[in-house]
């Protein structure tokens, strides 16, 4: 297949022409292609608020997709969760996902932009994004806008893939994602997830490149946040990161 089936447009664009195709078997192709690494790396990511004391009452969930940790949020907490997602398609999709599910009483997903939150400041005790800030135009200000809306004393957690730092590892990463992962996403999802899977490896590399690790831990820090740690996974290939709003 051509150069011509890779994204083009601005970060949100990008996002919007990849996934508006996919969510009937998102979920599951997810699962498959990153060896049942997601399920694990949300859960890792979910951690940091489940151990929140007090227990938080009103959770955001960013790039929510098809409402996957948000879900997961509603079973692992008590909390009131809210969703956003710049993609219809996956909204529905999601909608679907809480109705059978039977949360739609504790789950509300709406169409919103990371970089521009619908909420006044300090309206949810945490937030989690999930595989965000590649999409974004500005990962700087686009921290600064999550934690606009998270309370003094909140949780951030976040979950992103990653490039491993082990030469040896490193190397078997870049011959899956830009080998393996385009032909296993052509033969399980057919040529849409050929396209992401084409996408990922070089977008992975390319956001790292501009953003190094110690740069997000900057800039984590300058949206005014703080205790921040960060957790590689499964040999590197994933990174959760977690904060808190400092009080007062």
């Amino acid at each position: 297949m051509g150069s011509d089936t890779r994204p083009v447009g601005t970060p949100n664009e990008v996002a919007r022409d990849l996934f508006d195709g996919l969510p009937d078997r998102y979920d599951l192709l997810a699962e498959v292609l990153s060896f049942g690494q997601n399920r694990r790396w949300r859960s890792a990511m979910v951690d940091a608020v489940t151990v929140m004391d007090p227990p938080p009452r009103r959770v955001l969930d960013v790039a929510t997709g098809t409402a996957g940790v948000a879900l997961m949020l509603s079973q692992r907490t008590g909390a009131q969760i809210t969703g956003v997602d710049l993609t219809e398609p996956m909204l529905r999709r999601g909608r679907d996902r809480i109705t059978q599910h039977g949360q739609a009483g504790r789950i509300r997903v709406l169409v919103a932009r990371g970089e521009q939150l619908p909420f006044p400041d300090g309206t949810f005790d945490a937030l989690t994004f999930t595989y965000l800030l590649r999409y974004v135009a500005d990962p700087a200000a686009t921290l600064r806008e999550l934690a606009r809306v998270v309370r003094p004393g909140g949780c951030v957690a976040n979950l992103e893939f990653a490039v491993p730092t082990n030469p040896g590892w490193r190397a078997a990463w870049v011959a899956y994602t830009r080998v393996v992962l385009p032909a296993a996403g052509l033969l399980t999802g057919g040529p849409e997830w050929y396209r992401v899977g084409r996408f990922l490896g070089p977008s992975i590399s390319g956001f790292y490149r501009r953003y190094p690790v110690d740069w997000l831990k900057d800039a984590w820090r300058a949206a005014g946040l703080d205790a921040v740690t960060t957790r590689p996974m499964s040999l590197g290939g994933g990174l959760v990161m977690s904060a808190r709003k400092p009080d007062g």
